[in-house]
């Protein structure tokens, strides 16, 4: 399982993810690595200074490393980060394909079930669909659940 600090390490990532102006950035000094706030923004239809408050959130999750040089700071794309989100949606979807097969085997049990327990005229699975003539309206649909495999 994955530690509370990884998960709060994911959850930051999200959170900083989350915004689409925040992406575009990320993007941006992806493609153009030791890009600066003022060059950042230049390409954006945003100011510097909205610039410098994302490009402040996308370092403090850590997507981001800082390097100053005399008055220049230049942002440089870090995608460790990313790994703890990756691993954060791995373990929850191997979560949900293990309940899924969970319910699959059910289903599966519960149609042979009903499959092998046919008892006379009325046992299930032996009614046969009856022809209607054209124009006859189909009955409305029954409110009971079919069962699975029936098709």
């Amino acid at each position: 399982m994955s530690t509370r600090s990884s998960d709060d390490r994911a959850g930051a990532v999200f959170g900083a993810l989350s915004d689409p102006t925040r992406r575009a950035l990320l993007a941006a000094i992806a493609q153009h690595p030791a890009a600066t706030a003022t060059e950042l923004a230049s390409e954006l239809p945003i100011s510097r200074q909205a610039v410098l408050k994302h490009l402040g959130a996308l370092t403090d999750a850590g997507l981001l490393e800082r390097t100053r040089t005399g008055r220049e700071v230049r942002y440089e794309f870090t995608p460790a980060p990313l790994s703890d989100a990756v691993d954060w949606m791995t373990a929850v979807g191997a979560e949900w394909d293990d309940r899924l097969a969970v319910l699959r085997r059910q289903l599966a049990n519960s149609a042979g079930e009903s499959r092998g327990t046919t008892s006379g005229a009325g046992g299930r699975g032996t009614a046969r669909p009856t022809r209607r003539s054209a124009g006859t309206p189909a009955p409305p649909p029954s409110h009971q659940r079919s069962s699975p495999g029936a098709g």
